[in-house]
C-alpha cells in the first residue's frame, strides 16, 4: 500500500489552477472519475489499432527527432527505452521536490485529456505518486521547452522505473529504494506510453504556475507593505485617490489604490511630511498596478497550459485521426514568464528603495541611520540592506529574456525554441527572492517603530504590525537575522492569502 498522509484532493475532472500546484508539495489525493478513466481508455485502445494497422506514428513505429525518417524498435517495451534512456543528460541542481511534484501533477493532467494514447496504468501510477511523499529527482538543465520537456520529464519516468535517483520525505536516495520506502510499485511502460509522458511542457507549466501563485501573493504583500510604510511615516494618501487612478486609466492600478486605501482606513496624516513623497512612496498604485496586469496575464497563459494538450501527435477516436503538430511548443509560457520575471524584478526595485528611504534620516524625519537605536555601537538594518543590494542586482542580471535566446539544435528538427523551461525557471527563482526583500523591508518598518516612528493608526495595518513583532523582537543589540527574514516572508505569504481569501 503506498504510504501517504494526504489531507488535499483534486479531481481530475475539475480545471487545474497555479495556486492548486503548491498542494503537491505534500502528499496529494487525486481522484480518477469514471468518464475520465474512459476517455483514457478509449484512446488508448484507438492509438492501439492504429499502430497495429500498419501505419506511421511518430514515436511509436518511427525513431525520435530527425530521426523519424528510420524505424524505431519493433517492441514497444524497448521503444519505450529509447524514448526515455538517451534523454538521461541533464545536469545542474536538482529541482526541489515540490517542483518536480509540481510537474507530475501538471502531465497527470494533460494525459487526462485522453489525446495522448496513454495506458491507465501510467495515470494511476502518476496518481500513487503524488498520494506519497515520493518525488523524482530531476536536474534543472537540459530542456529548451520545444519538444516538450523531454529531459526532466525523462528523469520523472526514469525513478518512477526505480531508476536514477529520487526523493522521499525530502531525503535524497536511489529511486528503487524511495518506490520502496513510499511502497509504490514500479512504473512498467509499453505502447506510447514513455513519449506521452515527456513529450509535454509540463514542468515548464508547473514551474510558471509556481511562480505565478507565489506572484499573486508578492504583489498583494507590495501593497501591505508599501500602505504600513505610509502610515509609519505619516504620509499623506492623495496619491491613491480614486479620481486621480481612474483618470490614469489603468484597472490594476485603480485596483492596487483601492487595496492600499483599504489597508489604510483610520490613518491620518502625519502634517510633517513633504507636499509630495519620493516615486516609491507616490507612485506604488501606478507600479504595483502595472506588476499586478503581467500577474494577471501570466496567471492567463498558464492556465491555459495547465488545462491544455501538450504532446505530439494527439489522438482523436471520435474522427480516427492522428495529427502530427507542434503542442509541445511552449512559446506562450516563454513569453509569459519573462514578462512576469520583469514585473517582479520591478517590484524588487521598489522594496529596495522603500528599505532605502527607511533607513535614511534625511528622509524619515530624522529616525536614526540604519535605524539604530546606538549608530556606530550597533547597525540594525545595514547587513538587511546590503543583503537586499545584492539581491536586487542578482535579480536584475537574471532579467534578460529567455523567450528570444533560440539556438538550433536536434540536427536542425528543432531549428527555433522558445526555452520556456528556462524563462520560467527563472521567474520562480525571482519570486522567491522577492519574498526576502519584503521581508527584509518589513522587519524595517517594525524597527523604525522601535526607534520612533509612529505605530500604525490604522487598525488593520496595527495588527499586521503587532504579527510581525511576534516573529521578530525590536533590535537593541546586533543580532543574526537570517533566520527572522525567513519567518516574516512566511508570516507575509500568510496574511495576504488570508486577505484574498476574506475578498
Amino acid at each position: 500500500m503506498p504510504v501517504g498522509t494526504s489531507s488535499a484532493v483534486l479531481n481530475l475532472a475539475a480545471h487545474l489552477a497555479p495556486a492548486q500546484l503548491e498542494l503537491a508539495r505534500d502528499p496529494l489525493h487525486v481522484e480518477l472519475p469514471a468518464d475520465v478513466r474512459a476517455r483514457i481508455a478509449r484512446c488508448h485502445e484507438f492509438v492501439l489499432e492504429v499502430s497495429s494497422s500498419g501505419r506511421a506514428i511518430y514515436g511509436v513505429t518511427t525513431g525520435f527527432g530527425p530521426l523519424v525518417e528510420f524505424e524505431g524498435r519493433a517492441d514497444s517495451a524497448g521503444q519505450s527505452d529509447n524514448t526515455i534512456l538517451h534523454h538521461i543528460v541533464g545536469h545542474g541542481e536538482l529541482l526541489p521536490p515540490a517542483v518536480a511534484r509540481a510537474a507530475v501533477l501538471t502531465r497527470l493532467f494533460s494525459l487526462a485529456q485522453g489525446r495522448s494514447g496513454v495506458s491507465e496504468q501510467v495515470v494511476d501510477s502518476l496518481t500513487a505518486m503524488l498520494d506519497t511523499d515520493f518525488a523524482p529527482a530531476v536536474p534543472r538543465l537540459g530542456s529548451v521547452g520545444a519538444s516538450g520537456d523531454l529531459q526532466p520529464l525523462a528523469y520523472v519516468a526514469h525513478a518512477l522505473r526505480g531508476n536514477g535517483n529520487a526523493f522521499f520525505e525530502g531525503r535524497l536516495m536511489p529511486a528503487e529504494e524511495a518506490l520502496t520506502r513510499a511502497g509504490l510499485r514500479k512504473l512498467v511502460l509499453g505502447g506510447r506510453d514513455a513519449l506521452a509522458l515527456v513529450n509535454g511542457i509540463s514542468v515548464t507549466a508547473a514551474a510558471l504556475g509556481l511562480a505565478v501563485a507565489q506572484a499573486v501573493r508578492a504583489r498583494r504583500t507590495a501593497e501591505l507593505l508599501s500602505a504600513l510604510m505610509t502610515d509609519v511615516l505619516g504620509c499623506g494618501v492623495e496619491f491613491t485617490s480614486v479620481g486621480l487612478l481612474a483618470a490614469f486609466g489603468h484597472p490594476d492600478v485603480a485596483e492596487t489604490g483601492a487595496a492600499i486605501r483599504t489597508w489604510l482606513e483610520g490613518s491620518k496624516p502625519s502634517g510633517e511630511r513633504p507636499l509630495q513623497e519620493p516615486y516609491s512612496i507616490r507612485c506604488t498604485p501606478q507600479l504595483i498596478g502595472a506588476a499586478g496586469t503581467s500577474v494577471r496575464h501570466a496567471d492567463e497563459v498558464v492556465r491555459r497550459d495547465l488545462n491544455g494538450v501538450s504532446d505530439n501527435p494527439l489522438f482523436f477516436p471520435e474522427t480516427g485521426e492522428v495529427v502530427h503538430g507542434g503542442n509541445f511548443f511552449g512559446q506562450p509560457s516563454a513569453f509569459a514568464a519573462d514578462q512576469l520575471n520583469v514585473a517582479l524584478v520591478q517590484l524588487g526595485n521598489l522594496a529596495e528603495r522603500q528599505l532605502d528611504l527607511l533607513v535614511d534620516p534625511h528622509r524619515t524625519n530624522g529616525l536614526p541611520p540604519m535605524l539604530s537605536p546606538l549608530p556606530g555601537q550597533h547597525h540594525a538594518l545595514q547587513g538587511v540592506q546590503l543583503c537586499a543590494t545584492a539581491t536586487v542586482a542578482a535579480m536584475r542580471r537574471a532579467a534578460a529574456p529567455a523567450s528570444v535566446q533560440s539556438l538550433p539544435t536536434n540536427l536542425h528538427n528543432q531549428d527555433v525554441v522558445p526555452f520556456g523551461t528556462q524563462a520560467a525557471f527563472t521567474a520562480l527563482d525571482q519570486a522567491r527572492l522577492l519574498r526576502y526583500l519584503h521581508a527584509g523591508l518589513a522587519i524595517g518598518l517594525r524597527q523604525a517603530v522601535h526607534v520612533g516612528a509612529r505605530r500604525p493608526l490604522a487598525p488593520r495595518l496595527a495588527e499586521v504590525f503587532d504579527r510581525i513583532a511576534q516573529v521578530v523582537p525590536p533590535i537593541v543589540e546586533d543580532r543574526p537575522l537570517d533566520t527572522a527574514l525567513g519567518g516574516v516572508a512566511d508570516l507575509l505569504d500568510a496574511v495576504v492569502s488570508e486577505v484574498d481569501g476574506e475578498r
